[in-house]
């Protein structure tokens, strides 16, 4: 059990003149990466030596607030340690000056594996295992866990209180609270891919968040060429998560919506969106067939051969020889672009052959120099044409003929009408694209090159993305791996897949091991229960999920005759935390003018810029995923459900919101409540 913060505990003392000792020689650490000057042989050597010289430096910064270590592993030579010793485990590693000792070990290092994984019955070497409690990055309590003898330990509280504590702000790190199985997670290999089926409050977004943090401590260098990608649903959901990484000492991921990595890659802006059959239909994987059909269909067999002239000769190759070579490229499966730059050089090849029977001698240099002419040029440029992304898109979308054409025998006639834009612009800078338009511009551009990968790309709240959208994901990771984050239960597009194995077919990842979390550490169990009323209807083929925490955190479901919102929130107010204020999206207007009028400082979560800042957020249904609030406040269940196209998405989207809490919900109805809820 934690022993109590007292000033004359001698191992209190103790622990805290280490603690002190630890942020002088990381503040020392700093001073030293400061001091140090990049002089570099060049100037591309030079900024690349600054570079790395500001990573460290984020690296080695400390937050006085946050505990610098928060764990303990005494190693024993009795149980098969090397040697006896005392490590303590941290954020980071930090080193002391008498002969470089570790003073903190970092967290994902293999010497700290014991203090996730370690129990009686396999102790690991390790003799006892101590948790600290900190209060605002004061050391308050510890509590010691004595692995040899054996025994079952009791529950801890300095865990349940790190897991429990009330929330400030954006999301935080959880790497003093990771379970046995998250770490199991979280320590996998580079190459392998996981697809984690996670209910709400396992901790699936955080242990996808660690996991990119072991990676690139474990694979520094390959990861630094690769890069690693963290995929996330809204701005709002990547503004609530970004600080967790940089708080871990790991600034070079990157993170991204899938609209912002395809716009970004495309240079083509979403300006405009789709009807729900246009976009099911543009989502829809037999759309990468059409693309691929309108690129290689203007690919064009020549009727003449290709005259060469050379001096006072002319060359010439036949037009079967050169169908030949356009068939044998098409054959090695090579992008349209790389196949478009290959065929004048393999006309040029056929131009040497005959000055060579002829009795020249050409060599390379007169290869390139035929290669580049005109006539070569001009020929290639006919039977393999230059093409852009988004014109090809622009054409398939505006003209019947063309579309009918790339898609024949893929998409029925009404489906082909139904894509086609309403509304045709008159060019690529004219048109308003979707989100939908833009994910088959990066797809056409996949087509004609080849998309760079990455080593390593996380893709959180993945059941929503359309096929479409998975296929773009994935090639950015066609040579590297993936860690997939999700809820076939909190699936609230139409276009979303209905299972994980075939979005991970999409994804270009079919072998990945799918595994379940299904114990919730963040959302209490009065909520979990509650909300878990709707998995009948929604998800009937998934694990409940249940609540580890033994505190069952509080339910409150209020009419809307005796109890208005304002009066929910100023009492969730009197509580420490933070707090959701969610409502049906229609609703927000009307909420926003009662806390303005009662007063409240609020943040409106998807229009303000600054969000999180605020105790009070006020958070439409639809950008509710992803996020946990201390204390929720949700308005007429009924309304939510009926802001969505069907009745299941509906219950879908309900399931989401209600298990944002972590600590207590308030449900203020004036209308019944849904019948699956209220059962």
């Amino acid at each position: 059990m934690p022993a109590p913060s007292q000033e004359t505990d001698p191992t209190i003392d103790h622990e805290r003149t280490h603690l002190r000792e630890s942020r002088d020689a990381l503040r020392r650490m700093r001073e030293h990466t400061a001091g140090l000057t990049a002089i570099g042989g060049d100037h591309v050597s030079t900024e690349h030596l600054k570079q790395v010289l500001f990573r460290r430096m984020k690296a080695l910064e400390d937050d006085p607030t946050v505990p610098l270590f928060f764990g303990r592993l005494d190693y024993d030579t009795a149980l098969g340690a090397d040697a006896d010793e005392i490590l303590y485990i941290g954020r980071r590693h930090v080193t002391g000056e008498a002969g470089g000792e570790p003073l903190v070990i970092d967290w994902r290092a293999g010497m700290s594996l014991p203090f996730y994984r370690a129990s009686p019955t396999d102790p690991m070497r390790v003799r006892l295992r101590r948790r600290f409690g900190f209060s605002h990055g004061r050391l308050t309590a510890y509590e010691d866990e004595d692995l040899a003898r054996g025994e079952p330990a009791g529950a801890s509280e300095i865990l349940e209180s790190e897991i429990e504590r009330p929330r400030t702000g954006p999301m935080r790190d959880i790497v003093a609270t990771i379970q046995p199985e998250q770490d199991v997670i979280v320590r996998a290999d580079l190459g392998r891919s996981l697809c984690i089926q996670g209910a709400p409050g396992t901790g699936k977004t955080a242990v996808g968040l660690h996991r990119a943090a072991y990676l690139l401590y474990a694979y520094r260098d390959q990861l630094a060429r690769s890069g690693v990608l963290v995929v996330g649903p809204n701005d709002s959901f990547l503004s609530y998560i970004a600080d967790v990484l940089p708080a871990l000492g790991e600034i070079d991921a990157t993170q991204a919506t899938v609209e912002s990595l395809v716009s970004k890659a495309t240079g083509a802006s979403v300006r405009g969106l789709d009807t729900v059959p246009a976009a099911l239909i543009k989502g829809d994987p037999r759309m990468a067939h059409v693309i691929k059909n309108a690129v290689w269909g203007h690919l064009s067999i020549p009727s003449e051969s290709l005259v060469v002239p050379r001096g006072s000769y002319q060359w010439r190759v036949a037009a079967y020889l050169v169908e030949e070579m356009i068939t044998e490229l098409r054959a090695r499966g090579v992008r349209y672009e790389a196949g478009r730059a290959m065929l004048p050089q393999r006309l040029a090849h056929q131009v040497l052959l005959r000055m060579e029977a002829s009795g020249d001698s050409p060599d390379d240099r007169v290869q390139n120099a035929v290669a580049r002419s005109k006539p070569v040029r001009t020929y290639a440029e006919a039977c393999w044409p230059t093409l852009d992304a988004a014109k090809l898109i622009l054409r398939l979308l505006t003209d019947a003929e063309f579309l009918a054409a790339a898609a024949d025998g893929i998409l029925e006639p009404a489906e082909q009408a139904t894509i086609l834009m309403p509304k045709p612009a008159r060019s690529v800078g004219t048109a308003r694209w979707t989100l939908a338009d833009v994910i088959l511009i990066d797809e056409a551009t996949d087509v004609l090159s080849r998309t760079h990968s990455l080593g390593h790309v996380i893709v959180d709240e993945a059941q929503d993305l359309s096929p479409m959208q998975l296929r773009a994901v994935g090639r950015r990771a066609s040579t590297g791996s993936v860690t997939v984050l999700g809820d076939l239960a909190q699936a609230t597009t139409p276009w979303a897949t209905r299972s994980w194995q075939e979005s991970l077919s999409h994804l270009g990842q079919p072998t990945a091991a799918i595994e379940e979390l299904v114990a919730g550490f963040r959302v209490p169990g009065a909520v979990i229960d509650f909300a878990a009323r709707l998995l009948p209807h929604i998800a009937p083929a998934l694990t409940p999920p249940h609540s580890v925490r033994r505190h069952r955190g509080e339910l409150d479901l209020r009419t809307r005759g005796a109890e208005t919102v304002i009066a929910a929130v100023s009492e969730a107010m009197q509580n420490e935390g933070t707090i959701g204020v969610i409502v049906a999206d229609a609703a927000v207007p009307s909420v926003r003018k009662q806390l303005e009028r009662a007063g409240i400082r609020y943040d409106l979560l998807g229009e303000d810029a600054q969000i999180f800042d605020a105790r009070v957020d006020l958070v439409p249904a639809t950008l509710a995923k992803g996020l946990e609030f201390d204390h929720v406040v949700l308005l007429e269940p009924t309304e939510i459900v009926a802001g969505e196209p069907d009745e299941t998405t509906g219950l879908r989207r309900l399931y989401v919101c209600l298990t944002r809490a972590v600590t207590s919900l308030i449900v203020v109805h004036g209308e019944p409540l849904p019948a699956a809820l209220a059962a």
